[in-house]
């Protein structure tokens, strides 16, 4: 199934093979959808522009729980591996926590600098990252979510999505175009694993196998890129002195190339092949 949430403020649910709508709520928020998350077969949250969130159950057709907590748009939402505490990244700067099982509100974080703009369960679920506009990274303990436990600031102008690789590995997209590999705790960031150049991303996603990482950007382009080296990453507590501000490393062939040469090696280039049917020698 496919859910999709909207600007009009409706949610549907399609069938992936058919492409069929199975389930439609029409007006189903008071603002415009901004994200949605399946928790399980039957339940899914919804969040929208002005803060509210929203738990349905498809069997009931209807909400089990209903909050305004956050004041600024809910950005992200994750849920741990027992489906019981729901999290929200808002552009308050707050993290939101809610309890499904018991369908009722926890508690807030303290505001942090910037909009929270995402939000992924790290170390087997005992650490939560959240990114922002501000380029940091900021971190929580599970049961501790009222204050960070860390932050780690990256040279980026944004972190606008994050996704999760490994139990200590993210990657991140930026308004820079830049997509990289970061290890927390110890903090470092890895590499670049590939761009959309000078075009803001806009989502990332890992597809199943953990193998590939797909991006979206503004110049309207779905990029795949090979992770499967982060699996075997291990970064220990030693940092290597390293010039400041120096290039990031790139993790893939691919990752330090422009836009057009993305695609390079899909191309034949027509000039080549003629200069080699003529036997030219000019260099």
């Amino acid at each position: 199934e496919l859910f999709t949430v909207s600007k009009d403020k409706s949610i549907h649910v399609l069938t992936v093979e058919e492409g069929r709508l199975e389930t439609r709520f029409s007006k189903a928020h008071s603002s415009a959808l901004n994200c949605v998350l399946p928790i399980n077969d039957h339940v899914f949250a919804t969040g929208d522009d002005g803060g509210a969130l929203k738990v349905w159950d498809l069997r009931k057709g209807a909400t089990v729980l209903e909050a305004r907590q956050h004041e600024e748009y809910i950005s992200a939402m994750a849920v741990d591996g027992n489906g019981k505490l729901l999290l929200t990244a808002s552009g308050d700067g707050t993290l939101g926590v809610f309890n499904i099982k018991r369908r009722r509100f926890e508690l807030l974080s303290e505001p942090q600098n910037g909009d929270l703009t995402s939000v992924v369960l790290l170390k087997r679920g005992k650490k939560v990252a959240c990114g922002s506009s501000e380029g940091t990274i900021y971190l929580f303990n599970w049961d501790g979510f009222g204050a960070t436990s860390d932050r780690f600031a990256l040279r980026a102008e944004s972190i606008d999505c994050m996704v999760p690789i490994t139990e200590n590995i993210v990657c991140t997209g930026s308004l820079d175009g830049v997509i990289r590999a970061v290890n927390v705790l110890p903090n470092r960031v890895l590499g670049c694993v590939g761009q959309h150049a000078g075009e803001p991303i806009e989502q990332l996603a890992v597809a199943p196998g953990g193998q590939l990482l797909a991006s979206c950007a503004h110049d309207q382009k779905v990029k795949f890129w090979d992770i499967s080296s982060l699996a075997s990453v291990v970064v220990d507590d030693y940092r290597k002195k390293k010039k400041k501000g120096g290039p990031l490393k790139a993790l893939s062939s691919k990752a330090a190339g422009g836009g057009e040469d993305f695609f390079a090696d899909l191309r034949e280039e027509p000039e080549a092949v003629e200069e080699a049917a003529t036997g030219s020698d000019s260099d």
